[in-house]
């Protein structure tokens, strides 16, 4: 008597596998799709290129301080210090440019150097002395909001002609739109970081290290290097940030950007990167901040909601990605047990399992 085998069917695989990871980023693009299309069918006047444009300009600092902290959660990691960095940036440049008299082009690289420093520095700490990021960067961002109030306890409005000059600058676009510098400037965060990210060895060690340390240690790879960068680079972003919400605002305040670590990281796990690292895409933290800054303007055409409802809705997004991340991103047996297939793995001839047939034989 011949028997045939046949090798199990493995149904969950091939989806995990090629499009598990690229689905938090399709929802969130269908997601920003659906509120642009029913806000343009709710309120007149909604449907309009520059409704999308004024999004990015309100946000364009958000964007680049959520980019820098994409490069932290690939990595595993968490920076809580960016707000309170955000913060110092403002409060800086405004003491450096209106209350000393130094010029933009000399202040704005100091400040970029400040927050580069500050980043590499926690990195080093978090690397060398194993303690966990939540903590390290939780005494930075206690530390950065500190030291905003040592420049100054008031607002320091600035009145210099070239950061107004800059602030008030309009980019025309085709058809009558126009956008800031600082959205130019966030795009081109952006654009770097994609290529970073996916185009050079350093991006590759970011999601290996995120994926598996200890396997990215075993092959080689430069880890406690890539970490102190990495965190360099969100401190980088971070600054970069504070100067944007300078021209933005035209003040320095300490403040400023009070919760700001938290709308990034919401930016960033809507996008579809996974808080567990190792897995996600600079381009979906943009579609986040994009539906981060949707969902106020919807509010605000709404115009009877309080503000505190974008908390709300932002809130249950998150509850819904965490849930995609877990069924979809890292969780097969989860995602078995939601689409109630019993199959685990292969069982031995006859459904009997070792102690079955040491029974049986005895």
């Amino acid at each position: 008597m011949s028997t045939t085998l046949s090798s199990p069917t493995r149904p969950l695989q091939p989806f995990s596998v090629r499009h598990a990871a690229r689905l938090p980023l399709m929802v969130t693009a269908t997601l920003l799709i659906a509120m642009f299309l029913i806000g343009s069918l709710l309120y007149e006047g909604f449907f309009s290129g520059q409704v999308l444009l004024n999004v990015l300009i309100d946000n364009g600092f958000l964007l680049v301080v959520a980019i820098g902290m994409t490069f932290v959660i690939l990595t595993g990691g968490i920076d809580l210090s960016v707000g309170s960095m955000v913060a110092l940036s403002t409060m800086l440049t405004a003491w450096l440019v209106e209350q000393n008299g130094a010029p933009l082009a000399l202040a704005a690289p100091l400040v970029l150097l400040v927050g580069a420093a500050s980043g590499a520095l926690m990195g080093w700490v978090i690397h060398t002395f194993e303690i966990q990021p939540f903590i390290v960067t939780l005494a930075g961002m206690f530390l950065a909001r500190g030291l905003c109030y040592t420049i100054s306890t008031d607002s320091i409005s600035l009145t210099d002609p070239t950061t107004t000059r800059i602030a008030q600058t309009r980019v025309l676009l085709p058809g009558g739109l126009f956008i800031s510098p600082a959205v130019v400037i966030a795009v081109i965060v952006l654009a770097l970081a994609f290529v970073v990210l996916h185009h050079t060895r350093f991006g590759r060690t970011v999601y290996a290290i995120g994926g598996n340390e200890a396997s990215a240690r075993l092959m080689g790879l430069p880890v406690g290097r890539t970490k102190v960068a990495v965190y360099a680079v969100s401190g980088l972003c971070s600054a970069l940030g504070g100067l944007l919400l300078t021209f933005y605002m035209l003040s320095g305040y300490a403040l400023h950007a009070v919760g700001m670590e938290l709308d990034a990281i919401a930016a960033v796990v809507i996008g579809g990167t996974l808080l567990t690292g190792g897995s996600g895409f600079v381009l979906g933290t943009a579609l986040g901040v994009t539906v981060l800054g949707l969902i106020q303007t919807i509010i605000s055409f709404q115009g009877t909601l309080s503000s505190w409802w974008t908390r709300i809705v932002i809130g249950g997004l998150l509850f819904v990605f965490i849930l995609l991340q877990r069924l979809f991103g890292g969780s097969r047996p989860a995602l078995r047990r939601v689409l109630g297939s019993g199959r685990t793995r292969p069982r031995r001839p006859g459904g009997q399992g070792v102690a079955a047939l040491a029974e049986r034989d005895c």
